[in-house]
């Protein structure tokens, strides 16, 4: 069963929910000419949780998602707190994050690759390639360590950079629209990945995407921004069932174009007339 709650403002969960948003508001350009990106978001995530944000292209997903990474400074918000306090700065042990592109050193194996975080923090290199060589197994590379990021597809790519964030055991995953640029059989490979690797309930995962199918599938939630300035429109809450049968994948991808279909067209128009002046 899909749950629909439109228009919300607020998501509030718990006093202790490890991703906790309130009041969250981001402009861009200069004070001449300034751009109101994100307008008092609040949003709390739960623990173990899969929430997926979409809207129209250009809404400022990616930025919302960048400032709870600590890659980004909000020029306002009342309250972050990324379990249980602030995020001054990218922080490693609370949150891992996977950009749209893989971001693999092409210089190193994909072994180095998924280990390069950890040697950044100091870890031994025993125990660096034995979690890494765990998680290149748990994403479906085992027998390609040793093979350079020319000599992969972009799935695999794509996997890889996967199993970086992964083998830093951070409680929270953070995706960038990773399967962005795959092809679609590859795309619901990783999907079948990410329903695999969130099963146990340890991480909490926030996947920013276009796609209204691999929001349908994977997510316990999903926040649909309005366009620019992004608020906070609608919310749909979907049943913990995993697999998720495909009728109520549909049903719910379809409430999502319904949602999407005015916002984006409006977007669309608010850019020919930004485009005009």
């Amino acid at each position: 069963m899909v749950n629909l709650r439109a228009p919300l403002a607020r998501v509030l969960l718990s006093e202790t929910a490890p991703i906790r948003v309130r009041g969250l508001s981001h402009t861009y350009g200069t004070a001449k000419d300034p751009v109101l990106a994100l307008d008092r978001i609040d949003l709390d995530v739960a623990r173990g949780e899969f929430v997926s944000i979409i809207g129209p292209s250009g809404c400022g997903k990616t930025t919302l998602l960048y400032i709870i990474a600590g890659l980004m400074r909000p020029t306002k918000v009342e309250q972050l707190l990324i379990e249980g306090r602030e995020m001054e700065k990218p922080d490693p042990r609370r949150v891992a994050l996977v950009f749209q592109d893989s971001g693999l050193l092409f210089w190193k194996t994909v072994l180095d690759n998924v280990e390069f975080g950890l040697e950044l923090r100091g870890v031994a290199k025993s125990e660096r390639a034995t979690r890494a060589r765990e998680q290149v197994k748990a994403v479906g590379l085992e027998g390609f360590e040793q093979r350079y990021p020319a000599e992969l597809s972009g799935g695999m790519k794509q996997r890889a950079s996967l199993a970086r964030a992964l083998t830093l055991d951070a409680p929270i995953l953070l995706m960038d629209e990773p399967f962005g640029a795959l092809d679609e059989q590859t795309r619901m490979l990783m999907a079948d990945e990410l329903l695999r690797i969130c099963a146990d309930g340890r991480r909490t995962m926030v996947l920013v995407t276009h796609s209204l199918q691999e929001a349908a599938t994977l997510s316990d939630r999903i926040v649909v921004l309005s366009g620019r300035p992004a608020r906070i429109h609608a919310i749909l809450t979907l049943e913990r069932e995993r697999p998720r049968p495909p009728e109520r994948i549909e049903e719910a991808r379809e409430r999502l174009w319904d949602l999407l279909r005015g916002l984006s067209a409006e977007a669309l128009r608010q850019d020919r007339e930004d485009r005009l002046r």
